[in-house]
């Protein structure tokens, strides 16, 4: 790998990590960094070329080099940082947080987008602010499912190369991990994998094209999205989880107060 592409490599994953470890991270910092990390993928997408952004494999491969660095947090580590929540419990509270991120991510990203349909010269900036969002929601949830397996006592193994493809590998099929599985745990993505790996970019590029839209109304839509997808994507995750440890689903819960 040349010289300049592992400087970038280095900084994607510096960026994503913050974007990913900070649950509540105040709305000027995360849109400091969104604006970084759009500046870096704008250099990079001109390296890629029009037909890998397009065909999703360049947001693809950026997630699959990304994701050693995205922080995962063991159980003993959850526990520590929700004392009292365990099982089920703790599951919602990872969803949420994950989803409140992702919302957040949405919210962002409308926002700049708002600004760039107020001058239009930035509208040149708009795809990778696009991918920018996009990568960055597909971390948070590659994180969310990597943490719901810890909960369901489903740890994986290996290192982190190996770790991150198979999460890359679950949230592109959006099925949890059997570690007892031939092949669930390999440093590299299969072919299969990697197309569903590209169709999957594509549909959360494809989400966040719903905050491009004038006077703030892309940050509400690319909000809802966001959270309505994260949560859609955790049900399949805990379900796979729970029929792996043979567990029965969860009996319906009184939230009402």
């Amino acid at each position: 790998m040349e010289p300049s592409r592992r400087n970038g490599s280095a900084e994607l994953g510096e960026l994503l990590g913050r974007l990913t470890a900070e649950e509540d991270m105040d709305r000027e910092t995360r849109g400091r960094l969104l604006g970084r990390l759009a500046a870096l993928l704008g250099q990079q997408a001109r390296r890629a070329g029009a037909a890998g952004v397009a065909r999703g494999r360049w947001l693809g491969d950026l997630l699959v080099e990304a994701a050693p660095h995205i922080p995962i947090r063991d159980l003993e580590t959850l526990q520590a940082h929700h004392p009292g929540l365990m099982g089920e419990d703790l599951a919602d509270k990872l969803v949420k947080a994950a989803g409140n991120s992702t919302t957040a991510v949405g919210a962002a990203g409308g926002a700049l987008a708002a600004v760039q349909f107020a001058a239009p010269p930035l509208l040149l900036t708009a795809p990778a602010q696009l991918a920018a969002e996009t990568l960055v929601v597909a971390a948070i949830e590659v994180k969310m499912i990597a943490e719901l397996h810890e909960v369901y006592g489903l740890t994986v193994q290996g290192n982190g190369t190996a770790r991150g493809a198979a999460f890359v590998t679950s949230w592109a099929r959006q099925r949890g991990i059997n570690p007892l599985e031939t092949g669930s745990l390999t440093s590299a993505l299969g072919t299969a994998a990697k197309t569903a790996l590209r169709k999957r970019m594509l549909r959360t590029f494809g989400r966040s094209l719903g905050t491009m839209g004038p006077f703030l109304t892309g940050a509400v839509a690319g909000a809802a999205l966001n959270r309505s997808a994260t949560k859609a994507l955790a049900a399949k995750i805990r379900h796979d989880l729970r029929q792996s440890m043979g567990a029965p689903p969860p009996l319906p819960r009184d939230h009402g107060g």
